[in-house]
């Protein structure tokens, strides 16, 4: 194990690379930009089987998770930005006013420079891989800090940017606490943070010393509301595959469900029937259900099964670090399970009869990171998207709105700041530069004071 004083001495010496030789210009051409995308495309498909692998051992996800969640939706995203990069590479040409005339308004996008990407455990590659495909398409330099918790995908990444990428442009940094901390001392041009609200704080203030801007990608206690009216079957199907996909380790999860009274036993009952179809009637015992990442969480995960009335599931096994798909009725916001993003296979349902007072209830917490409401009257659908703030959100579905490059994604308020994905991505990673092209050939003498009644034409103009 590296001591401190060797980890903050490495750390140092690859941002102070990576400074000249994004200084050096060769991160910023198109050409360039492109050839590193794909050479990455190329060595996700060679490394298909190790990364599935290393994925299954650190969360045993199965191979159908395993391509869809992580590689394949990183593939995805390379092959956008590969046919899109040179469209979004183009200067933007803006409307010139009249007190303007003669000039060019043009803005740029700038790469930022030296970038920091620290990633999470839940979906370890694919939340290491876009960010980095940001970093790449606006033009900077890379470090990686992935995480420990999953550290046999953190190898396989570590692998495969070494025999990518030069570490003075793209480098990955593994460790614990004391890596990231060493890392949030350095003086980055732009940090990219995916995680826990109470990291996010930490590295916001870190960010704040040397005034870095920073995209943050929290989560928070994502809520579904489900009106009386709502098509119940497939209502539940989606529920409980975007709940459950990943053990419910998504940050995007539906933490908990607020359903009209009237169709609540129908509702559960139909949850339950999905959750056999999907994994079973001994889930612990389906060698393709996600494990929980360590047994600290797992430990927290299982307090929460005191919690309210178990509807469904409820067994869990220490030794695997498994927990059934698991329903909780009976639950009001003064049970422990609510105080806090669950992020796990357990999910709390809620009752409602008015839906104004949801609203409201909604409202009184933290702005959540996603939002789902199942619903087919689509003034009920607006008046929720109206009136509650939050991330992003399906009308009808869960997750999906996340595995489209067209949609940004990111929070806002305690959920996160800033937002990613296809052009998202390239605009996070670069400044937008703003130029304004002068001509010579006139010269409008009502800028000058000196010019007799140039007050008077101002005032006319600036109206």
């Amino acid at each position: 194990m590296e001591s401190v004083v060797d980890v903050e001495g490495n750390v140092n010496q690859i941002v102070k690379k990576q400074r000249v030789y994004f200084h050096a210009g060769s991160t910023k051409s198109r050409e360039f930009r492109i050839s590193q995308l794909k050479k990455l495309y190329n060595s996700i498909v060679k490394n298909e089987e190790k990364i599935k692998n290393a994925l299954h051992l650190d969360l045993n996800k199965s191979e159908f998770e395993a391509y869809s969640t992580e590689i394949g939706f990183t593939l995805k995203e390379i092959s956008e930005a590969i046919k899109n990069l040179e469209n979004w590479m183009k200067p933007i040409r803006v409307k010139t006013p009249i007190t303007h005339v003669g000039t060019k308004g043009r803005i740029y996008r700038e790469p930022y420079g030296v970038t920091l990407i620290i990633s999470p455990w839940n979906y370890p590659f694919q939340l290491t891989m876009t960010p980095l495909v940001g970093a790449i398409i606006g033009g900077n330099t890379a470090i990686i800090k992935p995480s420990e918790l999953t550290p046999n995908t953190s190898n396989i990444i570590d692998q495969m940017i070494r025999e990518l990428f030069n570490e003075e442009y793209v480098a990955v940094v593994q460790g614990g606490v004391e890596t990231s901390t060493e890392l949030l001392k350095q003086k980055f041009d732009f940090i990219f943070f995916t995680g826990s609200v109470q990291v996010g704080k930490i590295v916001m203030e870190a960010a704040s010393k040397h005034l870095t801007p920073l995209v943050l990608e929290l989560g928070g206690k994502s809520p579904t509301i489900v009106h009386h009216d709502a098509n119940l079957s497939v209502t539940a199907k989606r529920i409980i595959w975007g709940k459950f996909t990943n053990a419910g380790q998504t940050c995007i999860a539906p933490d908990y469900i607020y359903v009209h009274e009237k169709v609540k036993n129908q509702l559960i009952q139909a949850m339950k029937q999905e959750i056999v179809q999907f994994y079973g009637n001994q889930p612990l015992e389906n060698e393709e259900y996600t494990k929980i990442v360590s047994e600290r969480h797992f430990n927290r995960l299982v307090n929460f099964l005191k919690d309210g009335k178990v509807e469904h599931g409820g067994q869990s096994d220490s030794t695997s670090h498994k927990i059934e798909p698991t329903i909780l009725s009976d639950i009001s916001w003064e049970a422990s399970i609510m105080d806090e993003e669950i992020f796990g296979p357990i999910l709390p349902i809620l009752t409602y009869h008015n839906l104004d007072d949801v609203i409201t209830e909604i409202n009184q917490h933290p702005k959540p990171l996603a939002l789902y409401v199942f619903t087919e009257n689509k003034s009920i659908s607006n008046q929720i998207i109206e009136r509650v703030p939050f991330g992003g959100g399906c009308v009808n579905d869960t997750l999906y709105h996340m595995a489209t490059p067209y949609l940004p994604f990111g929070g806002v308020g305690e959920s996160g700041s800033g937002s990613y994905h296809g052009e998202y991505s390239f605009k996070a990673f670069t400044h937008e530069k703003s130029v304004l092209v002068q001509t010579t050939k006139i010269d409008l003498k009502i800028r000058y004071h000196t010019t007799k009644n140039a007050l008077r034409f101002i005032r006319k103009l600036l109206k």
